[in-house]
């Protein structure tokens, strides 16, 4: 019976330590997924803050693209409106070239038949 009791103890020390093995495993697995749900909390309120950051550029970027499309509306109407006072102002330099022309032309014969007058 001593035998049976020998190897009765030799199977129970074997038991207590693979108990012991695998709850060390499972205290270490335990302490790896503390970790990884403490690396995903972070995550976590990195993506909330990135996302937070992202909608207020987005909004920042909306307002700028608008504000962009207006100046280059306002650029382009300045610029037509400045391309017609250009247009107008030829238009009008060669008319007042035409006139000054005519009246010289005016004011010469005006001038010889005075001359032939006297």
């Amino acid at each position: 019976m001593s035998q049976q009791g020998a190897a009765l103890q030799s199977y129970n020390n074997e038991l207590v330590k693979c108990i012991n093995d695998l709850c060390q495993k499972r205290d270490d697995l335990h302490k790896q997924i503390l970790q990884e749900e403490e690396e995903k909390q972070k995550l976590q309120n990195d993506i909330r803050i990135l996302t937070e950051r992202l909608a207020k550029v987005n909004e920042s970027l909306s307002k700028k693209m608008s504000s962009r499309n207006e100046f280059d509306k306002t650029i382009a109407e300045t610029e037509s409106a400045y391309m017609k006072i250009l247009e107008s102002s030829q238009t009008l330099l060669n008319v007042l070239k035409r006139e000054s022309h005519t009246l010289k032309d005016k004011g010469g014969q005006s001038t010889r038949v005075h001359s032939q007058v006297s």
